[in-house]
């Protein structure tokens, strides 16, 4: 088949490995040939590689020269110039009868032989034509179905990437929605603290929603990001938020997507510390293991199993998502799932020591 304009690189090295498949088909033809006529080897070969490409960039030639004068031009959905049955059995044949011309006189010019016409020798004639029409016929299905292969994983990776842009969407108003929840309710009970947190709010949302927008940042961009929300949170929560963020150097330019852990924190502080009188600490870690990184969120709050139960008590009215209504969660998960696969996970569970809170863990594909 001709080359794909649209993609000179991919149609180039289709192109190469016909050539490369038509070496063969001719070397096992003259082998064949060998085998029965019991002829040279060197001038069997000869011939047979001299006709088989001569063939091939004809029939090549020719249906796409055909493709083009029907109007059909190049196919984008299989990468292919199909000028339909006719104009390829036309292509075949007259493909056939030029590179079995061209490719006799090439070697009769040097082995002093004269080979019988396409029409005079039969069985020269009907071999040539078989192996054109196997050929051409192998080389089309082949790359029709390679290309509607890579039609469909185009598709699925377009409705996964869409997919992901709506759940990152869903994202932030979720979390501005949850934020000014929390400001209604401090404004009434304290305004001095509620000016201060809507400074905050400003100066948060001014660095975060562009990041939230670029798919993916680099981790030490993520803690960044949480960074200024635990400390909007520190002006509602005061002394009762204990904040702790861990992030090795080495770390720190590892590509994650962007805001994954917001959910996460957020949960945290509205289902763990918040229904807790005295608050307590939230740890926000990230490690490096044999081939993945490791993401831990670690609260000492009231816990996840307490979680239903506090938090019909103590989230704000109007106050919406986190663990009891799975929104965090399951938008983290499929982010992951989207993006790595089973190659990443998300794992919620008690805390493992005495101090009691919760622990979500999420594991991502390290990169070599």
């Amino acid at each position: 088949m001709p080359l794909d304009p649209d993609c000179p690189s991919a149609s180039l090295r289709r192109f190469l490995l016909r050539g490369l498949f038509t070496q063969g088909f001719c070397v096992a033809i003259a082998l064949m040939l060998w085998s029965v006529a019991h002829d040279s080897l060197g001038w069997s070969l000869a011939y047979s590689l001299a006709i088989g490409n001569c063939s091939w960039l004809a029939i090549d030639g020719g249906m796409h020269a055909i493709a083009l004068l029907l109007g059909r031009g190049q196919r984008r959905d299989t990468g292919l110039a199909w000028p339909g049955v006719p104009g390829m059995l036309v292509a075949v044949i007259a493909g056939s009868a030029i590179g079995y011309s061209l490719g006799t006189t090439l070697v009769d010019s040097f082995s002093g032989h004269r080979s019988p016409s396409l029409w005079s020798g039969r069985v020269p004639g009907i071999i040539s034509v078989l192996a054109a029409v196997s050929m051409t016929y192998f080389f089309f299905t082949r790359e029709r179905l390679a290309a509607e292969k890579a039609t469909a994983e185009a598709a699925q990776r377009s409705a996964v990437e869409h997919q992901l842009r709506l759940l990152e969407s869903q994202l932030e108003p979720h979390m501005l929605f949850n934020t000014l929840a929390n400001l209604r309710v401090l404004i009434t009970l304290d305004p001095p603290r509620a000016q201060a947190m809507l400074d905050r709010l400003i100066a948060y949302l001014r660095a975060t929603l562009g990041a939230s927008r670029s798919g993916t940042h680099t981790l030490r961009a993520e803690f960044d990001r949480l960074a200024d929300y635990l400390a909007l949170m520190q002006v509602r929560m005061g002394d009762r938020l204990r904040v702790q963020l861990d992030l090795p150097a080495d770390l720190a330019v590892e590509p994650v997507p962007a805001l994954l852990l917001q959910p996460l924190v957020e949960n945290a502080i509205v289902h763990g510390l918040e229904p807790r009188v005295e608050g307590g600490q939230l740890q926000v870690r990230a490690r490096r293991e044999p081939g993945r990184l490791v993401l831990t969120v670690r609260d000492t709050g009231v816990g996840i199993d307490a979680v239903p139960a506090a938090a019909s008590v103590a989230t704000p009215p109007g106050h919406a998502g986190g663990l009891a209504s799975g929104f965090g969660t399951q938008q983290v998960r499929e982010r992951l799932a989207m993006l790595h696969g089973e190659r990443a996970s998300l794992r919620l569970e008690p805390a493992p020591d005495d101090a009691g809170g919760t622990l979500a863990t999420v594991v991502l594909p390290l990169e070599a």
